[in-house]
């Protein structure tokens, strides 16, 4: 059986994210992967060019890593329900399910309080697509 890539049959990604607006129409959620000394918030609009603003305290969950180069292992842990995650160094992630913003929310953004980055993962995609045909999600 031959391996199939994974762009496209179960992921989609966005390397430069910080502070980008995008659609999680046709996938179930986005993972952010987020590192430097920083705090990271979530909004969400019902529009691309839409007023993007709180979806509520929806991160819980998340996972942080000690390296950005794959040298240590993820911890998973939780945090006090909000809309931002804040770390002093290493890699934070965290999911945001499509079922979890407000009804009507579909576009997402995360912004770095300063320089920060933020990477996104689009996963679980509701249909197979060759790279060549997938979604433009920042649009």
């Amino acid at each position: 059986m031959a391996a199939m890539a994974g762009l496209g049959r179960s992921f989609d990604i966005a390397p430069i994210a910080a502070g980008a607006a995008f659609s999680l129409r046709d996938c179930l959620g986005v993972t952010f992967i987020c590192t430097g000394n920083d705090t990271f918030t979530l909004t969400c609009s019902d529009s691309f060019g839409g007023s993007y603003a709180t979806p509520g305290n929806t991160i819980v969950n998340k996972a942080t890593n000690t390296s950005t180069n794959g040298t240590a292992a993820w911890v998973s842990g939780t945090q006090a329900a909000s809309n931002a995650v804040t770390i002093s160094s290493g890699t934070v992630a965290f999911y945001v399910s499509g079922d979890s913003l407000p009804d009507g929310k579909s576009y997402v953004k995360v912004s770095a309080g300063g320089s920060g980055l933020v990477t996104a993962v689009f996963h679980d995609l509701v249909a197979q697509r060759k790279v060549d045909n997938l979604a433009i999600r920042g649009a």
